[in-house]
């Protein structure tokens, strides 16, 4: 292209970057009277423009120049800003800092970064037109919610980084890089599908605290809402269909976690997690026709899955079963591993999955991976429809134990038939 098209294309963007941003504060401050506002469409336009205009002349002559005119901008809009701060008694500073934003998003563009500031600029103006929202995701936080994001920053953004990548211990099955960062996965998995529930409400329907309560955890869900059942008899059907959608949402969960850490897994345990969720969800959706409205609702006050102790305690977990699955492969060979899963599975699906998809990568046919973790998974559905027949009753453990029955001899059939 040109050198004047570039330059052309590049003012043009800077243009739209400015246009894209002033809408979105038009739009919200569209109810202001004329002349009150700190900036409307055009000044951002012109902002953006004028950060294009900046960024072209100090590529040509020196990036002070780019310096001097942002201190420029600054200035006048930060004037503009007091000026009407005086009016109107609006401590909120959101409109300055956007238009400060725009002129450096512009001068961006123009040296050339196209995509980034295009791609920021959609982003501001996404963060300026949810505020709403963004303020309900706020205010649905508490503080043991918000302890919890700060624990997930604190295992993901300072700890995993320092850890050292490398095998230690028997047979090097212990590297403290890759146990963390599962750690970090799973531990991210969890409150995303913990702070869902909070966003929505307990309250929205046994459906969706099902779905995202499998996120966060299927089996403390199984238990809350036995112990539940219990309590009030009426709503047993209900319960048993929050259940099935938690324990169904178990499986396409575990095919993300182990397809994340070893792909290849993906072909091997498509089929078996397709299979145990489509049977889980079939018999939900059955008990959910066969309800009548109303009666519906039922809170799940599951605890934060994040806190820094279970963080540790999990790593730990997994550390162990990975020695052990390395041992037993060693000493027991194929079957080893086998009872392995099996055992695992009746305490915990993550730990297992993820060392098996780690060894798979190198150390077990793709095959008998896949395998041991579709009998932990199978294990695992048996011993929650144990625990929804002990806490919650026989109603409940028939509405819950045999579909979950099924699924378990679905998967296995399945990972059977897929086996070469």
């Amino acid at each position: 292209m040109p050198e004047e098209h570039q330059i052309f294309l590049r003012l043009a963007v800077a243009l739209a970057i400015g246009l894209l941003i002033g809408v979105e504060r038009g739009w919200h401050e569209r109810d202001a009277a004329e002349g009150s506002r700190v900036a409307g469409v055009r000044t951002y336009a012109l902002i953006g423009l004028l950060g294009g205009a900046a960024g072209l002349v100090a590529g040509l002559t020196s990036a002070l120049v780019l310096g001097l005119v942002f201190v420029g901008v600054a200035v006048a809009l930060t004037a503009a800003y007091l000026l009407g701060q005086n009016r109107e008694h609006d401590v909120g500073i959101t409109s300055l800092v956007a238009g400060l934003l725009t002129f450096v998003l512009g001068a961006l563009a123009a040296l050339g970064e196209l995509a980034p500031s295009a791609a920021a600029a959609v982003i501001t103006t996404l963060l300026l037109g949810y505020k709403p929202l963004i303020h309900r995701w706020i205010g649905a936080l508490d503080r043991k919610d918000l302890k919890a994001g700060l624990t997930l920053l604190l295992i993901s953004v300072v700890l995993l980084p320092v850890l050292p990548n490398q095998g230690f211990g028997p047979w090097g099955a212990l590297n403290p890089y890759e146990i963390w960062w599962m750690v970090v996965l799973i531990a991210a998995i969890s409150f995303a599908g913990y702070y869902a529930i909070q966003l929505a409400g307990a309250r929205r329907g046994t459906l969706f605290t099902g779905l995202f309560g499998g996120l966060a955890s299927s089996t403390a869900l199984t238990l809350h809402f036995s112990r539940l059942a219990r309590r009030q008899p009426a709503m047993t059907p209900m319960l048993a269909t929050g259940i099935l959608v938690a324990c169904g949402t178990m499986f396409p969960r575990m095919l993300l976690v182990s397809t994340l850490i070893n792909p290849a897994l993906m072909p091997r345990l498509l089929w078996p997690a397709a299979v145990m969720a489509l049977v889980a969800y079939g018999f939900a959706a059955l008990y959910w026709r066969t309800q009548s409205p109303g009666g519906n609702e039922a809170a799940a006050s599951l605890e934060s899955p994040l806190e820094l102790k279970s963080a540790m305690s999990f790593g730990a977990l997994l550390a162990l079963v990975m020695l052990l699955a390395r041992g037993l492969k060693t000493w027991l060979g194929d079957g080893g591993v086998l009872l392995l899963a099996a055992a695992s599975g009746i305490a915990d699906v993550d730990a297992i999955t993820l060392a098996l998809a780690r060894m798979g990568q190198d150390e077990l046919p793709l095959g008998l991976a896949a395998t041991s973790i579709v009998i932990a998974a199978a294990v695992n559905s048996l011993v929650k429809g144990i625990i929804a027949t002990a806490v919650g009753g026989r109603a409940l453990g028939l509405r819950v134990g045999l579909p979950l029955l099924g699924a378990g001899i679905a998967g296995l059939s399945a990972v059977w038939w897929t086996l070469p």
